[in-house]
């Protein structure tokens, strides 16, 4: 499993995927952080606040995290090595969860980054670190949950299929439904209970439920549930592919 986890780490920054990946990412974030005038620029805004870049990533992961995702078991498919990790002394589900860590640990390298620009804005405020240490902190935390989901759903994705862009399409259409469809869903209910009941199935309503700062019980075992959940299934489809 940690040979595996070591291989696809080495892949991804062995080719120019990797290095793009996490270049567009913090290039749009700074962009709209400090280039872009409007709402979102902390210059303009005059608020030593974090809040334009936990509003911008989980946009930029629908499509960042797939683009990560979308070969890790797809290409094994295509080039016939998929058979050969059956080979090893590994089960299905340490092939997931080596692939799946991988990735999100990818996802965790992209926003280390960032905390630079935490940096600035501490020291931006008046006086320097008169920011909400809570809820930038509770932000983190979710951004680094959603990226989980994110990575959980594009492995599933690229379990589904041998193509690489059919992998990313999907995984991007069900990452989007994960974080906004029960919110659309809701809303389709009226207001209310079954309102409410139907939201807390989608990423958005628990993402600022944990950006608040406040660490639920119910947010984080909403992250770790949906996560075992595709991670499992990716194993069910590989065990449904070797039968």
């Amino acid at each position: 499993m940690w040979g595996i986890f070591v291989k696809e780490i080495r892949g991804f920054f062995s080719s120019l995927t990797g290095y793009v990946v996490m270049i567009v990412f913090l290039t749009m974030n700074s962009l709209f952080m400090w280039v872009f005038p409007g709402q979102m620029n902390v210059l303009e805004t005059g608020y030593a606040t974090m809040e334009s870049l936990f509003a911008i990533a989980p946009w930029a992961f629908l499509f960042l995290v797939p683009a990560i995702t979308m070969r890790m078991i797809a290409e094994e498919k295509r080039m016939g090595t998929l058979e050969l990790l059956y080979t090893r002394p590994v089960t299905e589900l340490q092939i997931v969860l080596a692939k799946f860590f991988a990735s999100w640990s990818l996802v965790l390298l992209s926003l280390a980054p960032t905390l630079v620009f935490f940096w600035s804005v501490y020291r931006l405020g008046s006086p320097p670190g008169n920011i909400d240490m809570g809820g930038t902190w509770g932000s983190y935390i979710g951004l680094l949950f959603l990226g989980g989901i994110y990575t959980a759903i594009g492995i599933f994705a690229s379990a589904l299929t041998g193509n690489q862009i059919v992998a990313f399409i999907a995984a991007v259409i069900l990452s989007f439904f994960m974080y906004l469809g029960f919110d659309f869903i809701g809303g389709l209910a009226g207001t209310g209970k079954m309102n409410l009941l139907v939201s807390g199935l989608g990423i958005d309503y628990h993402y600022n439920s944990i950006s608040r700062g406040v660490l639920d019980s119910r947010d984080l075992l909403y992250f770790i549930g949906v996560i075992s959940l595709f991670v499992i299934s990716t194993r069910l489809v590989l065990q449904k592919k070797n039968w």
